[in-house]
């Protein structure tokens, strides 16, 4: 007899739908799985046999044959225990096949029958609305996140028994309560004015936090560099519903969601060591996941000690900082995963971190200094918009008792200019000031003659490249946003060129 059940896979960061097709025919008792599945998915002949055995139920003594459709796509992980044993007992007439239509079932098998949590769940939970399918039938733990998505009925399951009992109407199960999703919480005050000095710094991380520029810091060691960079959260503006479910997807698939509060409220901020590898940074392995820059994703990725970094993995940044999406191709397909992020890095301007200091000696050699500075390519610093210098802070700075200027604050006028930009783009799928192309920098930067002779001016003395001629451009009009106005002016465009490089070009 043949019975089908319909489960979900989880592509790059889509569902895909998978059916689940269990005969069961005369002769020798086997079991077989065909359809590419991978070693994970092999090894559920023996956690299924087993579950359904201590469940109370019984597997059938006969050939059972599972196809998992389509068959060109190859399957992987423990997701497919549950919709197996339901097929067995479907084939079996343990269960009717009618109770299983309009239905997505997933989940792994312990031996003793009960369900455990696998990753995915909220794609698979938007890929069920998406087809249509009125029910899910997952893992208890996992139903809070499957609930994220309205219009499909969750029915939080403990134990294949439970659910069996379920489907033949002896004990129901009450569907999870759908969760209205809550406006995110504003971020968190990463402590912005308990940092003393540094108010270049703080205004060039609020020119950044603004239209989400790229920044770079460049100072010695212990100027407070990691300090403005973790602050830099909290001036953010909050993320919108969308948003939220778009991070949370990524962190679903990267099995990284807490159970509790499977809806990221905050953004995200990164911080890798530099010892990641490339696959850890941008994604990979045999079956592609998301890496740290996707994890960054409507957030912030932090590289500190950015020299240290590999070059080979700083490279490989260049192409997500201009799509915002980053492709990672196999020999089965491509997978792109969303890239959208700040990135804030932090250096020490030689080995030694003391080139330039006014107190402290460099013990460095002019052809070290230049081979450490080198280790950045001037491509990838030509994509990092603002450039500053952290210097060691003063004494009558340390011991100053009062707090600088409350992150709230900050916040709010971030907020405003974000505000505009979202008016500005309405019409378009972008975010920020520096998601704009060259058609939209033409049409909202424009300048007047005095700003545009400032720019002609810094085009000769700072070698700027088309694409720094642009930034400038992206960078002025989010001053100008910040200070309330609709044109850019002159002051606006010479405050964006001080935060181009100094120690380079």
């Amino acid at each position: 007899m043949l019975a089908k059940v319909h489960t979900a896979a989880v592509v790059g960061l889509d569902g895909v739908v998978v059916e689940v097709e269990v005969d069961t025919s005369r002769g020798l008792p086997s079991f077989s799985i065909v359809g590419l599945p991978n070693k994970a998915v092999q090894e559920s002949r023996d956690r299924v046999q087993a579950a359904v055995k201590n469940a109370g139920l019984t597997f059938p003594r006969q050939k059972v044959t599972v196809n998992l459709a389509p068959a060109d796509l190859p399957k992987e992980g423990p997701a497919y225990d549950l919709p197996i044993a339901l097929g067995a007992l479907a084939a079996s007439e343990q269960i009717q096949q009618e109770w299983l239509d309009g239905a997505i079932a997933v989940g792994e098998l312990s031996l003793d029958g009960s369900l455990r949590h696998v990753r995915g769940m909220l794609p698979m939970a938007a890929l069920a609305r998406k087809e249509e399918f009125s029910r899910m039938f997952v893992p208890a733990m996992d139903a809070a996140e499957a609930s994220l998505i309205p219009e499909v009925e969750v029915i939080p399951v403990k134990s294949l028994t439970q659910l069996v009992n379920h489907l033949s109407g002896v004990t129901p199960i009450d569907p999870f309560p759908i969760r209205k999703l809550e406006t995110p919480s504003p971020p968190i005050d990463g402590g912005l004015q308990e940092i003393k000095g540094q108010e270049h710094a703080k205004r060039a991380l609020e020119v950044a936090a603004a239209g989400a520029h790229n920044v770079l810091m460049i100072g010695p060691p212990g100027a407070g560099k990691t300090l403005l960079a973790r602050a830099l959260p909290g001036i953010l503006p909050a993320m919108s519903t969308d948003e939220s479910l778009d991070v949370s997807r990524i962190y679903s698939v990267s099995d990284l969601l807490p159970s509790d509060v499977p809806l990221i409220r905050e953004r995200p901020f990164r911080s890798p060591h530099h010892t990641i590898s490339y696959a850890g940074l941008v994604g990979g392995g045999n079956w592609p996941r998301p890496g740290e820059i996707s994890l960054a994703h409507r957030g912030v990725l932090f590289l500190d000690e950015l020299p240290e970094f590999g070059m080979r993995t700083l490279e490989v940044l260049r192409q997500p900082m201009e799509d915002r999406e980053v492709t990672i191709s196999r020999a089965r397909g491509s997978y792109s995963f969303p890239a959208n992020f700040m990135l804030v890095g932090a250096m020490n301007p030689c080995p030694c971190g003391y080139f330039g200091d006014p107190i402290k000696e460099c013990t460095c050699n002019p052809a070290t200094v230049t081979r450490y500075q080198k280790r950045i390519s001037g491509p990838l610093l030509d994509r990092i918009d603002i450039h500053i210098e952290v210097p060691r802070v003063e004494f009558e700075k340390l011991a100053d008792d009062r707090a600088g200027e409350p992150a709230v604050a900050v916040r709010e006028r971030v907020e405003r200019a974000r505000t505009l930009q979202r008016q500005r783009f309405e019409d378009t799928d972008l975010t920020s000031n520096a998601d704009m192309g060259p058609g939209q920098v033409r049409r909202y930067c424009s300048l007047d003659d005095p700003s545009r002779a400032l720019v002609r001016q810094a085009m000769t003395q700072l070698q700027l490249t088309a694409r720094a001629f642009h930034r400038v451009l992206k960078l002025s009009r989010t001053i100008a946003d910040l200070a309330g106005k609709p044109e850019i002016a002159s002051a606006h465009v010479a405050e964006a060129l001080q935060y181009r490089p100094r120690l380079w070009g």
